[in-house]
């Protein structure tokens, strides 16, 4: 049984799809997925082969590292591991790389094209500690494969 009500994922499925340009579409990939939990801030990163760069976000503003290096902050454990990366605390995390300094928690869901291959990766963040469930990992789950034809045409 979906977490993620089939109306919400096909309006992710649409903006994923539509003819806008990229950050038109990333800007409402983001809006979508923000206002399921409302969650303070979401972000869509593509991930290319030495960088992750942020296409469009959702929230009070744009975060402190537009473009970093594959292998730095919580994106990048996400992306080696292939696997989500929740963080209740980011102080206590020597991963992070602040996005704003008011943000106590974190999670970033990796998207996989069909071959497995990380493209890009939803990062929400929270200014509440613990913020971040399994349910709430298994809705963005969900949204990113809705949304997986963003980062497939290009």
């Amino acid at each position: 049984m979906p977490i993620v009500m089939k109306d919400t994922l096909d309006q992710i499925r649409l903006a994923a799809g539509g003819g806008d340009d990229r950050i038109v579409k990333a800007k409402r990939l983001a809006e979508l997925i923000r206002k399921l939990g409302d969650y303070r801030w979401v972000g869509i990163y593509d991930v290319g082969r030495a960088v992750v760069s942020i296409v469009g976000y959702s929230g009070p503003g744009a975060p402190e590292y537009a473009t970093f290096p594959i292998t730095k902050g919580l994106n990048g454990a996400a992306i080696k591991d292939k696997k989500a990366v929740i963080v209740g605390d980011v102080r206590k995390d020597k991963r992070y790389l602040t996005a704003f300094g008011n943000t106590l928690s974190e999670m970033i869901v990796p998207v996989f094209d069909p071959s497995g291959r990380v493209v890009g990766t939803i990062d929400v963040e929270s200014e509440r500690a613990n913020a971040f469930s399994d349910r709430d990992r298994e809705m963005i789950d969900q949204c990113a494969q809705a949304a997986l034809t963003f980062w497939l045409v290009r």
